[in-house]
This record gives C-alpha cells, structure tokens and sequence, in this order.
C-alpha cells in the first residue's frame, strides 16, 4: 500500500514511520505535492507548535493541498488540531477540515497538570451508521490510549470519540474523509496498533 506521511518541521514523525513498518508498511516521508495527492493514504502526524506549523504548510501550499485531498487522512496530536478552522496556539487560523477552534486547557485545580500527559479513556460515540467509528472497530467501548498535549479540540458536531482531563474533549474527529486523533496511536500499544490498521483497511 502507498502511504505518505506529510513532512513539515514537526517532532515525532519517525515513531509513526516505525508503527506503520511493523504492520509491513513502508511509507513514503514527504513533502511534494503531487505525492501526496498520488499516495493511497495520507498521514498527518506530529507534535509541535501551531504557528511555526502552518508557516512551513503555507510556504510550500501544503495546506491547500491537505484540504483537497481525496483519499483517506488520519491526523495525529498536532495534525489534528492543524486540521481545525483556529488556533489559540499561536493564535493562527489553520487547514479548516473541521469547523471547530483548538483551545488550551486551563488548570481549574492544583491537580490539573498541563500538559495533559499520559494514558487516558476514550469514550467512543456510537455511530455506526455514519461511518464515525469505522477507526475504532474491533476494540473495547473505552480503549485507553496515551496523550501528549497542552491543547484540545472541543467536542462538537464532528466528535468520534471523546476524553476528559479537566473538561470533556474531541479524542478523535471525523469528517468525510478526513478522520483524527488528539492521542498517539504509534504510542498506545495494541489499542493503537489496532487503531492504525483500521484506518490502513477503509
């Protein structure tokens, strides 16, 4: 299968690169256009900051073509919140997939840590129906999966599954073909393993 991951100044990528060669995929690490266009599945990984982010993707046009892509495109960690209409990161507007603004979670008591780090329950919207589970097929109601992250998306009308750490949040997202996670699939063990083969099957 040709798979492209969307090379941009972002850490973590490689961890992804190394999930996708133990299920026996090579992919492709790119930042070419028509590549990306060409590959069967397109991923969107990576931690990092908003606005250096989307300075990098509009250089070279890539948010114009990540917005127009066909095939099926998981957005990991930052790929998901760069896939919303703004960021308070930075205080940049982004792709615009998912009609939705990424916020940072405030501390309401001494226990709230941010980052929000760790291992953490998903609950999974049950909507077979439309598709918007189609990633979580096969696993628990409540997989837990591993997060890394200072900024959330807000639940909303998009919302596959939702987490809470200090208030409920978009775990995952999924619009047409465009579908997201806020957690680290490369990092959550068999759960996200089984996550990144699903979307490698739709």
């Amino acid at each position: 299968m040709n798979v492209a991951i969307v090379k941009y100044n972002a850490g973590n990528i490689y961890s992804v690169v190394n999930a996708l060669k133990r299920l026996g995929v090579e992919p492709l690490l790119t930042d070419d256009a028509e590549q990306l266009r060409r590959a069967e599945r397109v991923i969107f990984p990576g931690q990092g900051e908003a606005r250096g982010a989307m300075e990098y993707l509009r250089e070279r046009r890539l948010d114009e073509v990540i917005r127009q892509l066909q095939q099926p495109v998981l957005g990991i960690c930052i790929g998901q919140q760069l896939l919303c209409r703004h960021s308070e990161e930075g205080d940049v507007d982004c792709i615009g997939v998912f009609d939705a603004d990424v916020r940072r979670f405030r501390p309401e008591k001494h226990e709230d840590k941010v980052p929000c780090m760790g291992w953490n329950a998903l609950n999974v919207r049950n909507k077979m129906d439309d598709g918007r589970n189609t990633l979580f097929q096969g696993l628990d109601t409540n997989p837990y999966v591993y997060f890394v992250h200072s900024y959330y998306v807000p639940v909303c009308d998009d919302t596959a599954a939702v987490a809470d750490y200090i208030l409920p949040y978009s775990a995952a997202l999924q619009k047409d073909n465009f579908y997201t996670c806020q957690f680290h699939p490369e990092k959550s063990g068999k759960v996200g393993e089984g996550i990144i083969k699903n979307f490698l099957e739709l």
